[in-house]
Formats: structure tokens, sequence, C-alpha cells
């Protein structure tokens, strides 16, 4: 439905835009007179109500504003204040988005004695026994899975868990789209330090054991890479330019110019 406003509607905005002092004045009320700065805005709330907006002279509250809302149901209705609130401006300074304090803990802030619990519920996790991590084709294997059943973790990655980690890893510092994957002279992949992971990561993941390579000790993609490379060959070249040797074995014929005379043998 198409709302219409009339002349009267025109009106009655222009007396609501008008009535500036009159919601100074509510303002001045509810807060003080020395918290209440310049008149800064109006906005429309619809064809009867209007919003003053003042600043705020309030400490810590820099960018804020008062917001005083008023209204006249027509042209010959006083206006009357609906609402005083203080609110933030497009500037303010605010308080950060709440956030659980589960979902606090970063990557690094566990420290020595820190003990940050796992829901039961955690979708990372199932128990032991529905694992599809094992494929159980020797024996070994098969005495692995019973020893998760009975003496082992009651609880191990589910696969959810485990995409989860190779999201994060993938996107990672030992990614492959990190800066020194791009300019790495071979992947790890193909380096000897590379050392592959078991189960259902192993074709995309490894743990670095090069000491001198900036992942030593990191799962890192088998497409990250460093200089520390196994493969890596320097070419020795003399530091000292050395100019090309030419040999030029073609036959000149020599005939003297003319008004000299030939040489005397």
């Amino acid at each position: 439905m198409t709302l219409l406003l009339t002349l009267d509607d025109g009106e009655v905005r222009r007396k609501l835009v008008d009535a500036v002092e009159l919601a100074r004045d509510a303002a001045a009320l509810d807060a003080g007179a020395d918290s209440v700065g310049e008149h800064v805005d109006v906005e429309h709330e619809d064809a009867v109500s209007v919003t003053h907006l003042f600043a705020a002279r309030v400490p810590g509250y820099r960018g804020w504003c008062w917001s005083v809302t008023v209204a006249a149901a027509d042209l010959d209705a006083p206006v009357t204040v609906s609402e005083v609130v203080l609110r933030p401006g497009p500037d303010a300074l605010v308080a950060p988005r709440w956030v659980p304090w589960e979902r606090r803990v970063l990557p690094g802030d566990l420290g020595v004695g820190d003990i940050f619990p796992t829901d039961t519920d955690d979708l990372r996790l199932v128990p032991a026994y529905l694992s599809t991590e094992v494929d159980a084709e020797s024996a070994d294997e098969i005495e692995e899975i019973g020893w998760e059943l009975g003496l082992g973790r009651q609880r191990v990655m589910s696969r959810y868990g485990r995409d989860d980690a190779a999201t994060r890893w993938n996107r990672g510092e030992f990614g492959p789209r990190s800066d020194m994957a791009r300019s790495a002279p071979g992947r790890c992949g193909t380096c000897g330090f590379y050392l592959q992971l078991d189960g259902s990561l192993r074709a995309a993941f490894g743990v670095c054991g090069n000491e001198i390579a900036p992942a030593d000790g990191r799962v890192v993609h088998v497409e990250y890479g460093c200089g520390a490379h196994s493969e890596v060959e320097v070419e020795v070249t003399s530091s000292v330019p050395v100019a090309e040797l030419v040999y030029d074995d073609s036959v000149l014929d020599m005939e003297p110019a003319v008004g000299e005379q030939p040489a005397e043998s």
C-alpha cells in the first residue's frame, strides 16, 4: 500500500522539525543541561514523529548523541516527547561485540597450568568405537583398534573435526597460499625432511623435520615449501666476471689503400 502525504502532513513535519528547543529541554531534564551539546541532526521517523540528535557531553562517550523523539498527531495537536535515549553515532567508541567466554580463548592463549575443558557434545570428537580413521587390514591395525576400544582414548576426532583442522591448516602460515610457499624452490611433498601423517590426512599433510626450516616440528601442507628444501642445489660460479673468448678464424684479404705502395718483403 502506498502512503500519500497530504499538505497537513508536511506542515506537521515542519512543526516537529522546528521543535528543537523542546527536544533540548527534554534531553537536559533527563541528563542535565551541561551534558547536552549542539543540535546535530534530525531524523524523520514517519509522518507524525521525528528524532532530534544532540551531541553528548559525557566523559567517556565521545561520538555519542542524545536522541529525542517528538511527535504530534496532527497540525492542531501539541508536540510531545516520546523518548530520550543516549545512543552511539557513526564515530562513537562502543564496546566490542559480546563473545561467550568459551569462544574468547584463541590459539596461544593457554599457558602453564591453564585448563580449558572440552564440551561433551563437541562436534570435533566422537567415541573411539565410532572412529572411521583406522582401516583394519593388518593384525597391527586390529590391535590398535582394540586398544582404542578398551584401554585407550575414550574419544577421537570425528570426520568433522578432521575436516575443520585440515581447513585451518590449509589456510594457515604453512599452507600452500602463504608467501613462503609461493617463493619456495620446491614443495614439501618432494622434500626428504617431510614426514607424512597417517590416516585420512596423509594425502595432504605432514610434519617438517628440518631444524633449519621455519616450519620445523609443525604440520605443513604437501604444497607448502621453503628455501630449506632437501633437493635445493646452489650453482657455484666465479665471483669475478670473465669475458667470453671469441675465436675469429675468417680469412681477411688485405689490399693496400689507394695511393699507398705495398710493403716490400
